[in-house]
């Protein structure tokens, strides 16, 4: 087996070493440490937390991240079907249109029920 096949994968593990690491050493070296009361407040929602770190969440934002992880997995289809429309040819696009429908049907159905709505 010969080592210089190995190169490239070398390369790519210290770029990406190199992209993660460098970037934090220099906000480590570089940013100014003033700390004050607003910067170390505990922050998520936007207010001061109030009770249990294990209360039980509203439904709803589960059911937006569900709807956010459906619609974002179609655009994902979208991408490599437009990469190979010229090779798939005509069943591809109509199968790519049936999915498309299905879903946009989805969605107005989540809609109407009142699952985007937040109140």
């Amino acid at each position: 087996m010969n080592l210089e096949q190995y190169l490239p994968v070398l390369l790519f593990i210290l770029v990406g070493i190199g992209v993660g690491v460098v970037p934090q050493l220099l906000g480590y070296l570089i940013a100014p440490r003033h700390p004050d009361a607003e910067k170390n407040s505990p922050y998520e929602c936007g207010f001061e937390a109030f009770e249990d770190a294990r209360m039980k969440f509203d439904v709803r934002y589960y059911l937006v991240a569900i709807l956010f992880i459906l619609f974002d997995l179609e655009i994902a289809f979208l991408f490599p079907w437009a990469v190979a429309l010229k090779d798939i040819g005509q069943i591809g696009f109509w199968a790519m249109m049936i999915f498309l429908a299905i879903l946009t049907i989805g969605f107005i159905y989540e809609w109407k029920k009142g699952a985007l709505d937040w109140e």
